[in-house]
């Protein structure tokens, strides 16, 4: 299957990424807007990021010409009729491209493959619109499309044999890593990425720890290139709300149900960067910090902490202003439990510690070279062990490869190792009790350890199963 000419169908900042991807690879692209407007805005996208790359030495003058040059733009949909693949990238809206298939299997020539950029809608529905439903795919790319390195294409059950590796080949071509998955619900990576960001927003909306404490931990503690209330903004709360959406409408899983908070925000207008305040922004309220002083503190389970605070003048005592008790749990008015990973402390008491224990911690903590995270109980535990679980669950259902699920991972969110790479890292072991933990705490099917995971352990492997 040959791709020498590609349609693009919505030249927003995601279409127009995209057609510059196309050109840059030499091939030749027609990019179809609705009106002159939003043509223009559609050919501003392209000179700006060509512009830029130019800017940082990336394109030479010559070879930013010959990307744009590459590119015709258009307002008719019918001077699509000779693409030999044309990829759509308007509104995540089921109807408005249910329309648009129907209107590009009658203007298309019967051997052009039709691809649709969705992050999360269901790709058979598109397919089954069209008279060539086994030409039919989701040819999904990433935000920016020039640079990010995943491409997750999908293909249905009525997709013809080798289209999607004729697209996959494709997205080689281009640069990219594509990964093959089935049409499910968000597909690989919003299926993973969505429901630990949303778990986050509830942790947040049930007091475990506060906005700035659980991006640290999942940005310093686990090595996130984003904390999730950063990442939230950026993809867009109604985007990520909708998605959850979706995701609910096909699993009906109690995973998958959106969060009230992240609903009351989408519903005010705070939509993250794009509205100027989401979790973040200039107009949102920021509180002041609590202050406490400690002079003396009693560290139990760690010489190392203890000899760092003792060399920055704090003292020991048989009455202490605090007892910093390393990892394990805490009972006491002054004792505080600090749980390490990485330079990232987690800080947690019983119901008898007192807040000034947890804020004089919390400062101990820091002098310490610490990030200090004070928490109702293991922010890092709850976010992280939920959301390896669920690619176990991914891995299990045949859905996706473990190398696809590690690669859609590092490719498209920037994960410093795929899931099944961290949890050998972590240790399978230590994850599935972490997970038993949390199943024991809030008795939700969520937490329970998938079936793959508990029987690799009791088996006494240490990696998940590699073809």
């Amino acid at each position: 299957m040959v791709f020498e000419t590609v349609g693009v169908v919505g030249l927003g900042t995601m279409g127009a990424g995209i057609a510059e991807v196309f050109a840059r690879a030499g091939i030749r692209v027609v990019g179809v807007e609705a009106d002159q407007e939003a043509l223009d805005r559609g050919l501003g996208h392209l000179e700006a990021s060509t512009g830029r790359a130019l800017e940082k030495g990336r394109l030479s003058a010559g070879e930013r010409e010959e990307i744009l040059s590459r590119v015709t733009l258009t307002t008719s949909r019918d001077d699509l009729r000779d693409a030999d693949l044309v990829v759509e990238a308007i509104p995540e809206v089921m109807e408005y491209k249910v329309a648009l298939f129907t209107d590009l299997d009658r203007i298309c020539k019967p051997s052009a493959v039709l691809a649709t950029n969705t992050s999360s809608l269901q790709v058979t529905a598109l397919a089954a619109a069209t008279g060539r439903p086994g030409r039919v795919v989701g040819m999904h790319f990433f935000n920016p499309a020039p640079v990010m390195g995943l491409v997750e294409v999908v293909g249905t059950v009525v997709t013809e044999p080798g289209v999607v590796t004729s697209v996959s080949d494709l997205a080689v071509r281009l640069g990219k890593t594509p990964v093959a998955v089935g049409d499910r619900a968000g597909f690989v990576v919003n299926r993973l990425l969505l429901p630990y960001l949303n778990h986050a927003v509830t942790l947040l909306d049930h007091g475990v720890a506060a906005r700035d404490d659980i991006d640290n931990a999942m940005r310093l503690g686990v090595g996130l290139p984003m904390g999730p209330f950063s990442l939230l903004d950026l993809i867009g709360l109604d985007t990520s709300y909708e998605i959850m959406g979706v995701l609910f409408e096909e699993s009906r899983s109690e995973r998958h149900v959106p969060s009230p908070l992240l609903r009351s925000y989408v519903a005010a207008g705070w939509l993250g960067r794009k509205s100027g305040r989401g979790f973040y922004g200039e107009s949102a309220a920021e509180s002041t910090p609590e202050k406490a002083a400690a002079s003396t503190v009693r560290v139990e389970g760690s010489q190392e902490l203890a000899a760092t605070l003792a060399a920055a003048g704090f003292k020991d005592s048989a009455e202490p202003d605090v007892v910093l008790r390393v990892g394990e749990a805490a009972l006491g008015e002054r004792v505080v439990q600090v749980r390490v990973t990485g330079k990232v402390a987690e800080l947690s008491g019983s119901v008898l510690t007192s807040r000034q224990a947890v804020l004089c911690a919390r400062d101990l903590l820091r002098v310490a070279g610490y990030t200090p995270v004070p928490c109702r109980r293991s922010v890092i535990d709850a976010l992280l062990y939920a959301h390896l679980n669920d690619a176990v669950h991914m891995y299990s259902s045949g859905y996706a490869s473990i190398a696809d699920i590690d690669a859609a991972m590092r490719l498209g969110c920037g994960y410093p190792q795929g899931p099944f790479e961290l949890m050998e890292s972590i240790g399978l072991a230590k994850v599935r009790d972490g997970l038993r933990a949390l199943y024991a705490e809030h008795l939700s099917p969520s937490f329970a350890p998938a079936p793959l995971l508990d029987q690799l352990v009791t088996a006494g492997l240490d990696a998940f199963p590699r073809a």
